[in-house]
């Protein structure tokens, strides 16, 4: 075989190989979403959604609500802030190189562990006691090194010679990281506040040590609640019937949809963001 065309028989397998594999991911994501809404189709019934509370899943839908978006309003900004300073400013000094163990040594400890923190810290030393905010600032710490690693790699992707050009028409360094490097790096910065959204939702063990169990609308984030992925734990843990079982996947749906609500929310508050930054050039 020559040369020429054994390169392309080797591209055509490897182009096939990520098709096939890029095929495998969209069909996981399809194939649980679909065994779910199956599983649930049967039993579905409004009244365990937006029933009496005692009952229903609005509190737990609300405390779910509750802790994502405080925990995303505390750890966004210092992500991201920590994120343009490590590679805006900082570089490969002494400071980046210490700040960058311990973001990857953050990134590796155990949720348990962060769920003990949390408890001994902010609900005891700073008295909050379980609560929507205790849960919050611990998911805020555990979700920093995601916001921070992915906003840095959306900041490298950036050319410099936007901030070269910015930097010669007399911007200040500032001005160029606003108007010339965000926007281009805001769609990196939606993905990690989307995974971020993502890990906060799907915790358990940090929430039921911070956040509690108890199984009431919190009216504000001080207050106690039962997120739905504790819920649908202690569902999946009392059932004893098909019917509770078939409560847990509707419980499960709605986990699901949250998700896509906040994540479709994320994006389109980040879609406006970008649009005033552009309109401010």
């Amino acid at each position: 075989m020559k040369p020429r065309k054994k390169r392309k028989a080797i591209d055509g397998s490897v182009y096939g190989l990520m098709v096939f594999a890029s095929l495998v991911v969209g069909a996981a994501l399809i194939g649980i979403i679909a065994y779910i809404i199956f599983q649930s189709a049967g039993s579905f019934e409004l009244s365990f959604i937006f029933g009496p509370l005692q009952t229903s899943l609005i509190p737990m839908i609300a405390s779910t609500t509750w802790t994502v978006v405080a925990s995303l309003a505390i750890a966004l900004p210092v992500g991201i802030m920590t994120a343009i300073y490590l590679h805006e400013y900082a570089l490969k000094s002494k400071i980046s190189r210490f700040l960058g163990i311990a973001i990857d040594t953050l990134a590796g400890i155990p949720s348990i562990i962060y769920g003990l923190f949390g408890l001994l810290f902010f609900c005891r030393l700073f008295n909050f006691g379980q609560s929507i905010i205790a849960g919050s600032l611990t998911l805020s710490i555990m979700i920093l090194p995601v916001i921070i690693r992915t906003t840095e790699e959306a900041l490298k992707t950036v050319p410099n010679s936007y901030r070269e050009g910015s930097l010669s028409l007399g911007a200040t360094k500032f001005q160029t990281i606003v108007h010339a490097v965000l926007p281009p790096a805001l769609p990196g910065i939606l993905t990690a506040a989307i995974l971020a959204a993502g890990r906060v939702v799907g915790e358990s063990a940090p929430v039921l040590l911070t956040v509690g169990i108890a199984r009431n609308l919190p009216k504000t984030i001080f207050e106690p609640g039962r997120t739905l992925t504790i819920h649908l734990y202690y569902l999946t843990k009392e059932a004893l019937s098909p019917d509770d079982f078939a409560h847990a996947f509707t419980a499960a749906a709605v986990l699901i949809i949250l998700v896509l609500i906040i994540n479709t929310a994320v994006k389109i508050v980040g879609s406006s963001l970008g649009t005033t930054v552009e309109n401010t050039d």
